[in-house]
């Protein structure tokens, strides 16, 4: 796998792209990410760092962040060559229409992903203390606030898949916003249960 750095291939002008997720078979996230990025596709398949004990030894591997899913942006009319992948299961859609991934989403976790702080997969969150980072690289940064012990969480999450993710930070460093109405939370959760249902 490549390192989590790399995986951003081209961040030039991505809030103008319109992203997809692609649902793929079992451990076959990085082999469809290559083979889209041969094919031309502009794609992002985050990655986290996890440590794996062996018997003999320690070893940290790369593992998807969201198994079974990456996301490719401006599919258009080029879907076909998408979904003809091997390995590729379909492209996450709703009612019938490839569903798009909102850019902020997009762009909050490929800035966490290029960012030195630890991330790793959360359950998946709908609800709590909504925050921006004020300070440091995640500067704009917005998520759901989550404190355990004396560590302080942001969990960001792509609701059209219902996936989360967490990144360590310093509670000083964010500053509160205000959450969407309960009517448009609702809403969300109508979207995030017809995906899944479609897959």
């Amino acid at each position: 796998m490549q390192n989590r750095e790399t995986e951003m291939h081209d961040t030039a002008a991505s809030t103008e792209w319109q992203w997809h997720a692609v649902h793929t078979r079992h451990q076959y996230e990085n082999r469809v990410n290559g083979l889209l990025r041969t094919k031309g596709f502009e794609t992002f398949f985050p990655t986290f760092s996890s440590l794996h004990n062996w018997k003999d030894r320690k070893k940290e591997v790369l593992e998807a962040l969201f198994p079974g899913y990456l996301f490719v942006a401006n599919v258009g009319e080029q879907w076909l060559q998408v979904v003809s992948t091997p390995g590729v299961c379909g492209i996450v859609s709703f009612a019938g229409m490839r569903a798009a991934i909102p850019n902020e989403e997009i762009e909050n976790l490929r800035r966490v992903v290029a960012s030195p702080y630890v991330l790793e997969p959360h359950p998946y969150l709908k609800e709590g203390d909504c925050v921006c980072v004020s300070h440091g690289p995640l500067v704009g940064v917005q998520g759901i606030l989550v404190r355990k012990g004396s560590s302080t969480k942001l969990v960001l999450s792509v609701q059209m898949l219902g996936r989360s993710a967490s990144v360590e930070i310093d509670g000083k460093d964010v500053a509160p916003v205000s959450l969407p109405r309960p009517a448009e939370r609702r809403d969300l959760a109508q979207v995030q249960t017809s995906s899944r249902n479609a897959l």
